[in-house]
């Protein structure tokens, strides 16, 4: 039974990277010589193969690793789902910045984009916003990629420099992305992000300031740990100003006034001076978001040489579980009716506080292994058990490694807890399917049980 179980998931899994794929067919109408490192579980590349995804065809190769359980979510779009939780963040974020920038002709400054598609090109996601070409956060083990060219987004930054080069100067952009990551109630392989970017002229940036007029936006010098080397400090400080005060006006909404907020100093390729604000929520600091100066190198590449800009980007699931004491992210995927009916409210800024579904037991399953000698990476055996064992499972715990002392082999013992949102499991299920990804586990990450 359990072999069938796998053959029957393997089968599902290659399905997904024929030609016409049910499961991208399905969410078409609603729009990120030696053994293969990542699981077959994956799309691999194969001659001939393609990945139908949103209407459109990539094909395959030796960089497409995509699971069904990530298929399974492109186009479901949470973030436009009327009266979801996170459809509630969204709308209460865009409501603020409707009413609090306005145009020269009373219409809202930002303008929003909320539907563009997931599947973006590499050099979009990475080069666009200055990332290096060695830099960590390019891995396929971190990454979904259709194929060497095209990959499902990791960050809505990703657009940033398309919306420039059309010229607009004011946006938020919110969006489904998509990173390989571990298993806990924090973390999911698709999750939402919201981002703003606004630029300023020299005669926006210093209107109303003494002397303005003889302030200028840019001059060459060296970078420092306060601004970049394009930029004088005057220009620097007031787009940091007005960034932070943006920020603490919008936290203070969604939480309250009287909220206590402190920056922290941090580091992304794509911003100079870059921050992360943290708040004080029930007595304990909370980072909520990443923002900074926008790197000018970027801003001028995109055709806007005359302007200096912020950007900042937020986590919708975040600010959902900190604003109304949700404990899973799993649950944003619940059909549950007894979880979306709490979130029907009249008004978007009505208070919401999550009551828990009834809490069904854990079950609970170790699974050890020697490692092979070389192409193992823990994001492999993530997504294994992701797409085997779904929302079933709630949490993968590394809780041992060992090194044999004569082979100096490695092994790996994971915990990995098995919990419904809905029902009580039995443990003849759960045996199965943990048995389903003893055995996976084996045959295509080509690891040596030791069960």
């Amino acid at each position: 039974m359990v072999g069938s179980a796998l053959r029957q998931v393997a089968r599902a899994c290659v399905s997904l990277v024929s030609k016409a794929s049910p499961v991208s067919r399905g969410h078409q109408h609603q729009a990120w010589g030696s053994r293969p490192a990542a699981s077959q579980l994956a799309a691999q590349g194969a001659p001939g193969q393609v990945v139908e995804l949103l209407g459109k065809s990539y094909p395959q190769d030796d960089h497409t690793n995509l699971t069904r359980k990530v298929l399974s979510r492109v186009g479901r779009n949470l973030h436009n789902q009327q009266h979801h939780p996170l459809w509630l963040i969204k709308e209460r974020v865009k409501e603020h910045f409707y009413k609090q920038y306005m145009g020269r002709f009373g219409t809202p400054l930002f303008s929003v984009y909320d539907s563009l598609s997931p599947v973006v090109t590499t050099w979009q996601n990475f080069d666009s916003l200055l990332i290096p070409a060695d830099h960590p956060s390019r891995k396929k083990g971190d990454n979904y990629y259709l194929n060497r060219t095209h990959m499902l987004r990791a960050h809505t930054s990703a657009h940033q420099w398309d919306l420039l080069h059309a010229g607009l100067d004011a946006f938020l952009v919110v969006g489904d992305v998509y990173r390989r990551d571990q298993i806990d109630s924090q973390h999911y392989p698709v999750f939402h992000q919201l981002e703003a970017v606004r630029l300023f002229s020299k005669h926006e940036l210093f209107a109303g300031i003494k002397d303005g007029e003889s302030l200028q936006l840019f001059e060459q010098s060296s970078r420092s740990a306060h601004k970049q080397e394009t930029h004088t400090m005057e220009a620097t400080k007031l787009v940091e100003f007005d960034l932070k005060q943006t920020l603490t006006r919008l936290v203070r909404h969604l939480f309250g006034d009287g909220l206590e907020i402190r920056w922290v100093d941090c580091y992304f390729p794509f911003t100079h001076p870059s921050f992360e604000m943290e708040i004080n929520f029930h007595g304990e600091w909370l980072e909520v978001l990443g923002c900074g100066v926008m790197e000018q190198q970027l801003v001028n590449s995109a055709g806007a040489q005359d302007r200096i800009g912020w950007a900042f980007g937020l986590g919708l699931e975040r600010l959902a579980m900190i604003l109304y004491d949700i404990p899973d992210i799993r649950l944003f995927w619940s059909e549950d009716e007894r979880f979306l009916k709490q979130f029907r409210v009249a008004d978007v800024n009505q208070k919401v506080k999550f009551q828990p579904l009834s809490k069904y037991p854990a079950v609970i399953n170790d699974i050890a292994f020697w490692l092979p000698s070389e192409n193992y990476a823990e994001n492999d055996f993530y997504d294994l058990v992701r797409t085997i064992g779904g929302d079933l499972v709630e949490k993968v715990d590394l809780i041992d490694k060992f090194e044999h002392p004569k082979t100096h082999k490695t092994s790996h013992c994971y915990r990995i807890t098995y919990r419904h949102m809905e029902r009580t499991l039995s443990q003849r299920e759960v045996r199965q399917v943990h048995q389903a990804v003893q055995e996976a586990a084996v045959q295509l990450l080509g690891v040596e049980g030791r069960f």
